[in-house]
């Protein structure tokens, strides 16, 4: 099971995911988030990273062009649409694509037939927020078939990362709220830890 940090905000947490086994980090260019970061920061912390570390820049409802210039420029390896993205302009992203998609009771999970080349990452449903919200979801909610393939996210944390880990089981967890002290930084002790549950978990 891979594992995503996001909401970079800095180099001291880049590098201490990093070192610690991240697999990718996360940069959110989303204005509204409270985890946002402007690309020129985010690409000077890229630049300080390892090549075999994925970088992924978070949009929400952004243009082609804006996504692709960004990614060109600092140097991304992976594009995360949050928002109400459709499968047309996505075919205009120059870079892999993870889509979003925030669940609920009554998500209709025949959309994402359209959307069938892309990673999936599925996320809680907020009225308020395109993520970041620290809450679950009902995980029964997610299809068997789909279980494996998707990139689980939305209120992940060491308290219930070995439930994840035996019963849903995703490709990869993509954690931010639950790792930090305060929005945007780290808590270097619970990242620590994090990982150190992680690396010991047992099927």
């Amino acid at each position: 099971m891979k594992v995503k940090i996001c909401g970079i905000t800095n180099i001291e947490d880049a590098q201490l995911c990093e070192n610690l086994g991240a697999d990718a980090l996360g940069f959110i260019f989303h204005k509204k988030s409270k985890r946002f970061i402007r690309p020129e920061t985010a690409g000077k912390i890229i630049s300080k990273l390892s090549p075999f570390t994925l970088k992924v820049g978070v949009f929400v409802n952004g243009t082609p062009e804006e996504i692709n210039k960004t990614a060109k420029e600092i140097k991304l390896n992976v594009v995360q649409l949050h928002g109400e993205e459709i499968p047309d302009m996505i075919s205009e992203i120059n870079l892999p694509v993870i889509k979003s998609f925030r669940i609920k009771d009554g998500f209709d999970f025949s959309i994402l037939k359209k959307f069938e080349t892309l990673r999936f990452l599925f996320d809680t449903y907020s009225e308020k927020e395109y993520g970041g919200t620290g809450k679950t979801f009902n995980w029964e909610l997610i299809p068997g078939e789909l279980r494996n393939k998707i990139i689980l996210s939305g209120g992940i944390s060491i308290n219930n990362i070995e439930e994840v880990y035996k019963k849903v089981k995703p490709v990869a967890v993509d954690l931010s709220s639950s790792l930090e002290s305060a929005p945007g930084k780290k808590d270097k002790e619970k990242v620590k830890e994090f990982f150190n549950k992680i690396n010991n978990l047992k099927p």
